[in-house]
């Protein structure tokens, strides 16, 4: 035995069994090479648009007042829908993940259908739904005098429509991981099933509740396909910042930057908001 193995030998008896020894290994070239290239596949377009920016223009395309009055909409707008999808995705993800029920699956997969459905086709649904001749837009215009289609409030259900399962994933995720426990033991002790989930329970998943929303948030700030069918683009009544991007990419493209630059660094607080929910430290 050499003095290393000796001594790797006492080190072992001291700390009462043996060590897991460290092993290094190189980085193998034939995964190396595409990972990098993947990153440079996100990364580049992004320092691309830094590189375009008009920095001497930014001040003045930033307080415009098409911009500001864009900005404003989009904000409104991306509040109110995240304000609905909590208000209908809390307890949907409660249901999904509390209840037994027959079809439980099924749902599920329509709850997340928004996930993977192409916004434009969001759009042609809600339009189908609750436009003026629509399976329930034609009762909401006939009964109550109610239009949702291009209008500021048909922005709010657009963005809803695709942010909502954000929301529903992450609080059903939320729940799941939470012990039931302390709700069995608040209904022992007297307490309804309504009592237990907003005494016991909402305190439980307000991380959760957070993440969603501020997920559900950034995606309704985003959103473009399902707003501009079934909303359109009407500047200071439907024109979100996005669509402010498009129209601008056609005539002016500095302004189609700018506006791109605000969207961007919003995403990026995002993360940075999330990063102790979806990254972890090494």
């Amino acid at each position: 035995m050499t003095p290393i193995d000796k001594a790797d030998a006492a080190s072992d008896t001291l700390d009462g069994g043996p060590r897991r020894r460290r092993v290094r290994t190189g980085i193998p070239l034939p995964l190396l090479f595409p990972a990098l290239l993947g990153l440079a596949f996100l990364i580049v377009p992004l320092i691309a648009l830094l590189v375009r920016t008009p920095w001497h223009s930014l001040p003045e395309q930033l307080t415009s007042a098409e911009v500001w009055q864009a900005l404003q909409l989009s904000l409104v707008c991306a509040t109110a829908a995240t304000a609905v999808s909590l208000v209908l995705g809390v307890p949907l993800a409660w249901l999904l993940a509390r209840v037994e029920f027959p079809g439980r699956g099924l749902v599920r997969v329509l709850v997340t259908l928004p996930l993977v459905l192409p916004p434009v086709v969001g759009g042609v649904a809600l339009l189908m739904a609750l436009g003026r001749n629509g399976v329930v837009g034609q009762w909401l215009d006939s009964w109550f005098g109610i239009t949702l289609p291009f209008t500021t409030a048909g922005v709010v259900v657009a963005e809803a429509f695709v942010a909502m399962p954000f929301l529903v994933i992450s609080v059903e995720g939320t729940l799941r991981a939470a012990d039931p426990r302390f709700e069995e033991a608040a209904a022992t002790l007297g307490a309804s099933r309504f009592t237990a989930f907003r005494r016991v329970t909402l305190p439980l998943i307000a991380p959760g509740i957070a993440a969603g929303a501020v997920l559900a948030w950034a995606r309704a700030l985003g959103e473009f396909g399902a707003t501009i069918t079934f909303a359109g683009n009407f500047p200071g009544r439907t024109q979100t910042m996005p669509l402010a991007v498009y129209l601008a990419l056609q005539s002016d493209p500095e302004a189609a930057i700018a506006l791109s630059l605000v969207l961007l660094a919003v995403s990026i607080a995002v993360l940075a908001g999330l990063r102790d929910r979806w990254m972890t430290a090494s």
